[in-house]
């Protein structure tokens, strides 16, 4: 009842950030090829504490590690409905998808929900753990503001498939789409989306506080 999480050390800190830049240039290393870049950078640390620490940031190698996301056994996963479908008009596709973003003096998820044939950001939401809460608010607040799409496509994170966000779907009536395990491909536009924000924010580090909004609005 009294305990209080300690949280990650200023220098596990500094290490998950350096982590989250070469993850962006070499999507394909696991914990093994991290370790070995590192060590050639001249920072000496052992597999089993980057391997714990990326998989705290939800980072999996695309080929070695085909589970890029971390799916609930109990939960179902829909069929992949993109498959050859020409998506050139607005609410025709909706996408979602998580990433991590590095604070001074800690991490929080970013979730994201995107129309598939504007590229356009529909709503975000910031949040320090990964629940489906947050997921959830920011599919209501784009359906509230700009109605529903004809097909919503996620991966199998335990967020989006859980019944909570669902049944949102599913009340609404859109139909649900699910990548394929591994496929970080089939959701490309959201994935790009991530590479760039993380380029164009100037300084990630320089975020101050729990929750960087302003400089998120103007990035998003």
């Amino acid at each position: 009842m009294y305990h209080r999480p300690k949280g990650e050390s200023a220098e596990n800190l500094a290490l998950m950030r350096r982590i989250d830049k070469l993850f962006l240039e070499y999507p394909f290393y696991g914990s093994r090829q991290m370790v070995r870049h590192l060590w050639r950078e001249g920072v000496l640390v052992g597999r089993h504490r980057v391997r714990r620490l990326m998989r705290l940031m939800g980072l999996e190698a695309i080929y070695q590690a085909p589970r890029t996301t971390r799916p609930h056994p109990e939960h179902r996963v829909y069929p992949y409905r993109l498959k050859g479908l020409a998506i050139k008009r607005p609410n025709h596709v909706w996408c979602a998808d998580i990433t991590y973003i590095p604070v001074q003096k800690g991490f929080l998820y970013l979730v994201a929900v995107m129309d598939w044939a504007t590229r356009r950001v529909l709503s975000w939401r910031l949040s320090n753990t990964l629940d489906a809460r947050f997921c959830t608010d920011a599919l209501s607040e784009a359906l509230q503001r700009y109605g529903r799409p004809e097909i919503f496509n996620s991966d199998q994170g335990s967020q989006f498939t859980s019944l909570e966000f669902t049944s949102v779907l599913k009340d609404s009536g859109v139909a649900i789409s699910m990548d394929g395990r591994g496929r970080c491909m089939d959701n490309i536009f959201i994935e790009r989306l991530w590479r760039s924000l993380k380029y164009e924010a100037v300084d990630l580090r320089r975020f101050r506080g729990p929750t960087p909004d302003l400089k998120l609005v103007r990035l998003l």
